[in-house]
């Protein structure tokens, strides 16, 4: 291995993928400030493993996000990892602490809720991805490039249901695995990672409003729109219950 040639290629990656550089530092400074920085770096070390070897996987035979392929575009300007983009994998990390957070402040933190919390956190990335990957399909129509395909297509703006299915399996066994071998289901501070989350949405939408892909923007706006207005009614039914609970604990 030329190591000198690896690190110029990941000096590329930082260079031509400035946002992702951006919102991975917001995880590492929210995942800090809730988890600390020992966990936080080990739920990098357990999500990103799993979601490049998921992503070699759908390269080659369709499993878990449907078949699809890089097109080696961006070969010899960014680091790749056999055939897919150390970005991609990266992506994965901020999505997926991101996700953890908001499914947190809507069903709690007990410990008894370790796989409602990570079914959550799985459906919360298979939401945001409902903007991200049709955006990143028409990437050449924006600084993102050509850099992969659906070749059979999709009936969601050219992605097929199964990419969606799969962010859902995937994010589910990141952050379950994550909650099973990185302490449970404890954190200090959420809303740096809800900011996180809402802060990756509005870049997806606005980059889809730039390329005049207003369809696309209202669709996914129009989701996530849903989908906040079924958070503020499942916590404010939840909240009557987590008060009576904690009453509960301070009489015994």
């Amino acid at each position: 291995m030329d190591i000198a040639h690896e690190a110029a290629l990941l000096w590329g990656t930082f260079l031509l993928r400035p946002y992702v550089f951006a919102f991975l530092a917001g995880f590492l400074v929210a995942g800090a400030l809730d988890l600390g920085a020992r966990r936080t770096l080990a739920f990098g070390a357990i999500v990103w493993p799993l979601a490049w070897l998921s992503e070699f996987s759908s390269t080659r035979t369709g499993i878990p996000f449907g078949y699809y392929a890089y097109t080696g575009a961006t070969r010899g300007r960014e680091l790749y990892l056999a055939d897919v983009p150390l970005m991609d994998c990266l992506s994965f990390t901020f999505l997926a602490y991101a996700s953890l957070c908001l499914a947190r402040l809507t069903l709690g933190q007990g410990e008894r809720r370790r796989w409602p919390i990570a079914l959550a956190a799985g459906f919360f990335m298979m939401a945001i991805d409902v903007v991200i990957d049709p955006l990143a399909v028409r990437g050449e129509r924006w600084f993102l490039g050509r850099i992969f395909e659906y070749p059979a297509g999709g009936v969601y703006f050219g992605v097929p249901l199964s990419n969606f299915c799969g962010w859902w399996l995937v994010g589910t066994a990141g952050v379950g695995l994550f909650l099973a071998l990185g302490g449970g289901v404890t954190g200090r501070l959420l809303w740096p990672g809800v900011t996180l989350y809402y802060a990756v949405l509005g870049f997806n939408a606005t980059m889809t409003a730039l390329i005049g892909e207003g369809r696309l923007m209202l669709a996914g706006l129009a989701i996530h729109a849903a989908l906040l207005l079924a958070l503020v009614y499942v916590g404010r039914r939840a909240a009557p219950r987590r008060g009576l609970g904690a009453r509960r604990v301070q009489r015994a």
